[in-house]
Parts: C-alpha cells; structure tokens; sequence
C-alpha cells in the first residue's frame, strides 16, 4: 500500500519517515519530496508498505499524530493524475521562442 503523509518537518528526511513507519511493519520504501531546484523538503512524503494490513494501522495511528513538532496527516495515496507537460515555447506555437527574435 502507498502512504501519503503531509505536513512533516522541513528536518525529516528518508531514513527518519522510514523510522516511523517500520514500527509498524516492513517499509519497502520511504521518500520525502524535496524541490527540485533548491533540494529542500516540500513537507510531505510516501511511504510504500507490502503488507495492507500493518498499512492501514499505521494510517490509523499516525493520522493526526505529532511528529517531529508537527501534527502529520497520513492517508491511503491516491493514484498520480496524469498532467499535461509543461511547454516553454518548444516550436508548438504560444510562449517565447528565441528563434523567432
């Protein structure tokens, strides 16, 4: 099952979001997102466990918990909506294009 956990501490990182959740079983995978431009946590993270059922226990538990002098929001991930790419005036018309000027 994937874990959405929001509102974590600008100071958490992978190993301390793993921490949390191996207390309540096997972690297969745990990552605080961080911007891509500056490197900084984003404040939220997903955690992956195999067993559904030690999952949902830590869903439960942790929701509303605090952590890290944060109250956490942990829920069932959603699945990634697809989004359109982003175009920067690539030659498909719209934006600014160098060639142009």
């Amino acid at each position: 099952m994937n874990i959405f956990i929001a509102g974590l501490s600008f100071k958490v990182n992978d190993a301390d979001l793993a921490a949390l959740f191996e207390e309540y079983g096997a972690v297969s995978t745990a990552k605080v997102i961080a911007d891509r431009h500056t490197g900084r946590s984003k404040g939220f993270g997903f955690v992956e466990m195999d067993d559904n059922e030690a999952a949902s226990k830590a869903i439960s538990e942790l929701n509303g918990a605090e952590y890290d002098g944060r109250t956490i929001s942990v829920s069932e991930a959603r699945p990634r909506e697809e989004r359109p790419s982003r175009d920067y005036g690539n030659n498909r018309g719209g934006g600014y294009n160098r060639n142009r000027y």
